[in-house]
């Protein structure tokens, strides 16, 4: 794609990548067959190549974005399946990202998207706020029909109110310490909404990991990843999240272990999370006090299938009741496009004696993307839909993914439990069923 942009506007390191981007793109349209929203919206604005075109057009400009640009950009998963589909190789990621920072700084929306992006802002990435927002939103379940009748916020309200679970998570078992010689040592993510929403995740990742000899660490200080605003264009924000981990991590890997060991790795248990910490590099590429940290930091990152994968895991002790036990395998799009984790996880499931199933359509995205389902309502809606069908096709008993956004939107559309892939490993390895399956019953028959 030829462009103009001025050297001025050169100067700056985020244009001069963004220009870059865009003349990469060579017009093909290969990518419209895989985005989502033009498969539902049948519109050229709504495909990648489209809100190229937009994004170019402010951009090169140096135009404030207009409503037009704000509604296409917006209506973007950022599920990046157009970057696994792109020919010439296109960073649409990097792209959109700049261009939800020019939106955040140049346009003024309603009251109403201000108000909501600001509670989200405040709320998902603290997680004694997010606990409060859900015991709030416990007493408003029943209001829901009329919340939604609220001008300006109310389907909004309503479908945040909706993926509110109706019930707190239940306690989970503390992580067994491992007697085998220690063969690594990790820390794993806490992050923010996760450990709210579903501890269960975390404590099977650190059961899992002991009975296979690696030190888990908690680090102090660390805290949401900066994703769930980074998306929304709230750069500041994010780069301070960002930094606090980096720090954190730094702390930890410059050895402060009981013996004077670092970490091997810094995991992560959802994959959102994973895509946006694996870019720390870039995001602080031009901050001489971060930028080599931050490269470090994304070096060490892993999704924990990711590394899962390549250790030598003790023998199955699956229950009986698991053999062939047949699960859909939802790939999230933080997992398949972002990270471009594609086999491991279903590798593990298998060789734990899980029956994986493809789904049809796996390369689409359910509609979670973050708080898209929140700001998108019916959109992620038709998305949730399309997808849950698609899973139905394949007649699984569990469903699996590696992302807790996957997790709350697939969930909230079918009565199969949702769990995360390392809950059904941690419990083929002996570990206690996810808590989504236990009051399941199984046989081996049935299973098959």
């Amino acid at each position: 794609m030829q462009t103009n942009f001025s050297l001025a506007q050169l100067a700056d390191s985020q244009m001069a990548s963004s220009e870059k981007i865009l003349r990469t793109c060579v017009h093909c349209g290969f990518c419209t067959a895989t985005c989502p929203t033009y498969l539902l919206l049948g519109d050229e604005l709504d495909s990648p190549r489209g809100r190229i075109y937009l994004i170019k057009d402010m951009l090169e400009g140096g135009k404030p974005a207009t409503r037009e640009v704000v509604q296409h950009v917006d209506r973007c998963l950022s599920c990046l399946s157009c970057m696994t589909t792109c020919p010439s190789g296109v960073h649409y990621m990097h792209l959109v990202d700049h261009a939800r920072a020019h939106i955040e700084m140049t346009y003024k929306r309603d009251w109403a998207d201000r108000l909501l992006r600001a509670v989200l802002a405040r709320v998902l990435p603290y997680p004694r706020m997010f606990r409060l927002a859900l015991a709030g939103a416990l007493f408003a379940k029943p209001l829901r029909p009329l919340l939604k009748r609220l001008p300006g916020v109310g389907k909004r309200l309503g479908a945040m109110i909706a993926l509110a679970p109706s019930t707190s998570p239940a306690v989970t078992p503390e992580p067994e310490t491992t007697a085998t010689p220690r063969r690594g040592r990790v820390a794993i993510l806490e992050g923010c909404a996760q450990p709210v929403l579903q501890p269960s995740i975390n404590a099977a990742a650190r059961r899992l990991l002991a009975r296979a000899g690696i030190e888990t660490v908690r680090v102090a200080n660390e805290g949401c990843c900066g994703a769930l605003v980074h998306h929304m264009g709230r750069e500041a924000q994010a780069l301070d999240f960002a930094r606090r981990n980096i720090d954190a991590w730094m702390d930890e890997i410059e050895c402060n272990g009981p013996d004077g060991v670092g970490i091997d790795a810094i995991l992560i248990t959802a994959s959102g999370c994973g895509t946006t910490v694996k870019d720390y590099g870039f995001m602080f590429r031009d901050d001489p006090a971060y930028a080599d940290k931050a490269r470090r930091i994304s070096a060490l990152a892993r999704d924990v299938t990711e590394y899962l994968d390549t250790l030598d895991m003790a023998p199955v002790q699956k229950p009986e009741q698991s053999r062939k036990m047949a699960v859909a395998y939802h790939s999230a799009c933080s997992m398949q496009h972002g990270q471009q984790i594609r086999d491991e996880p279903k590798r593990l499931l298998r060789k734990a004696g899980f029956d994986v199933k493809d789904v049809p359509e796996g390369h689409i995205c359910c509609g979670s993307a973050g708080v898209y389902n929140i700001l998108q309502p019916d959109i992620a809606e038709r998305l949730r839909d399309r997808k849950v069908s698609n899973i139905a096709r394949v007649r699984p008993q569990i469903i699996a993914t590696g992302n807790i956004g996957c997790i709350t939107q697939i969930g909230s559309g079918t009565s199969t439990p949702v769990v995360h892939t390392i809950e059904l490993l941690d419990w083929a390895y002996g570990g206690p069923p996810p808590p989504a399956i236990e009051s399941m019953e199984f046989s081996v028959e049935t299973a098959r």
